[in-house]
């Protein structure tokens, strides 16, 4: 049984023999680098980077569900990298208004 789903997988046309496969399983390293970068102080965020890393994973998310053959690791790699890049925006946008806010009380 195993050994027909191990098989399945390998001729599977998103399997392990083909870029379907390896593309997005690297595309990891990118995503788990942006997650690295949660600990990076929110001044050091790039507003155009993360608007950048959050546009292309959410376009790809939905390219991959009508693309033959579906692929749901490509799908996952996408969408997760495009929540980070809106978890990054956020934490940027929150450091900028609190900025403004301490700028304008001390100016009062």
């Amino acid at each position: 049984m195993a050994s027909s789903k191990l098989k399945a997988f390998w001729n599977h046309p998103a399997g392990l023999k083909t870029i379907h496969f390896w593309a997005p399983t690297f595309k990891w390293g990118l995503t788990l680098a942006n997650v690295a970068d949660f600990t990076k102080p929110p001044e050091k965020i790039s507003y155009h980077q993360q608007i950048v890393v959050a546009a292309s994973g959410l376009i790809w998310s939905r390219y991959c569900m009508v693309i033959t053959p579906r692929n749901w690791n490509l799908c996952s790699v996408n969408f997760t990298m495009s929540m980070t890049g809106l978890y990054q925006l956020s934490r940027k946008f929150r450091h900028d208004a609190s900025s403004e806010r301490d700028i304008a009380a001390v100016k009062e």
